[in-house]
Order: C-alpha cells, then sequence, then structure tokens
C-alpha cells in the first residue's frame, strides 16, 4: 500500500533505461530497497534524490512522482 496522494512511474522509465534497481540504487547512491519502496510509492524521495533519478532515468522529476 502506498503513500496517499503519491503514486510513482519510476520503474516504467528505469525499464525502458534497461536498469534492474540495483543499478539504478548504485547510480543514485542508496540501497536496492529504497528504489523497491519508490516503486510501489511507500516512500517519498528527497528533493536531491528525485533529481538524481530524474538525471539518470532522462526523465523529468514531475513525471516520475505524481503528488496529487
Amino acid at each position: 500500500m502506498g503513500i496517499e496522494g503519491f503514486s510513482c512511474n519510476l520503474k516504467k522509465y528505469r525499464l525502458k533505461k534497461d536498469m534492474t534497481q540495483e543499478q539504478l540504487a548504485n547510480a543514485v547512491g542508496v540501497r536496492r530497497e529504497t528504489i523497491m519502496r519508490l516503486e510501489k510509492a511507500q516512500y517519498n524521495p528527497s528533493l536531491k534524490l528525485a533529481i538524481d533519478i530524474s538525471r539518470v532515468v532522462e526523465t523529468p522529476i514531475e513525471e516520475l512522482f505524481i503528488f496529487d
């Protein structure tokens, strides 16, 4: 169950880049579990982490993370 009012499209864009959760985690300096929780919308990323992920998957933040 995700955080109310938060959804995440990270998995779709990560897979478009042909990256595993582990590869993305290493690229942005977090644990794989953090990426897993983000993809399930169970974790609200810091602005720095959101920017780092956005740059790695080459997708605007507002397409990755949706706050209603």
